[in-house]
């Protein structure tokens, strides 16, 4: 007997999303160092609410060779080689991740995972860049498929900037916290599912659990 497919890898054709939020020394992605990185993962409940799961979060050492622009720094307060970060290094963090992803992916019935983020190239190409540096031989993620909340904001709450997207929705937002990867990502995670399950509430994804058995029955 076939597996049920889930409510969740039906709400998105089998990706499987995950909020990530990156912290870093600089604007470009194949010079400048990755210095944060959080991940949520996300889950799907019988009404079809999505919800956040889990967060991953790791504090990441500069990787050699790299750029740190000071001016990147000032903006986001962190001391590359301050020891009490508990900084680890690149392939550990992205392989932790990744595994991490992977576990839920195949969980929740997905085939490939989708990155979320607020101005999501941004991540995606740090992401994908720090990838490339360790050769990662399994990548959970597609390449180039992401879903920006900053382009959902606007179109959902008529905000773009994240914590006034945030506020819009009736999430708490604290500014003094903000540009923190850990905060960010959890932040945006709310976000995002906010968006989400309203959508769902307009009639917008109106499968029931039933209906996705139903379905996975036909086709077995």
């Amino acid at each position: 007997m076939a597996q049920t497919t889930s409510l969740l890898a039906q709400r998105f054709r089998g990706y499987y999303p995950v909020v990530i939020d990156i912290e870093t020394a600089g604007f470009n992605a194949s010079t400048d160092a990755l210095l944060e990185i959080a991940a949520t993962l996300l889950t799907m409940d019988e009404q079809g609410q999505l919800k956040p799961l889990e967060t991953l979060h790791f504090h990441v050492e500069p990787f050699a060779g790299a750029n740190l622009e000071p001016s990147a720094l000032a903006f986001n307060g962190i001391d590359p080689y301050q020891p009490l970060r508990g900084a680890v290094p690149e392939r550990e963090a992205i392989t932790e991740i990744c595994k991490a992803v992977r576990k839920a992916q195949k969980a929740a019935g997905c085939q490939r995972s989708v990155i979320v983020a607020h101005n999501a190239a941004f991540d995606q190409g740090f992401f994908n860049a720090a990838c490339e540096r360790i050769h990662l031989k399994r990548n959970p993620f597609h390449p180039f498929v992401s879903f920006d909340t900053t382009s959902l904001s606007a179109l959902a709450l008529g905000q773009t900037v994240l914590s006034k997207a945030c506020k819009q929705a009736g999430i708490d937002f604290n500014n003094k916290e903000a540009h923190s990867a850990l905060y960010d990502t959890e932040r945006t995670a709310e976000l995002f599912c906010h968006i989400v399950n309203q959508w769902q509430q307009l009639g917008g994804w109106p499968l029931t659990s039933e209906m996705v058995q139903s379905e996975t029955e036909n086709c077995d």
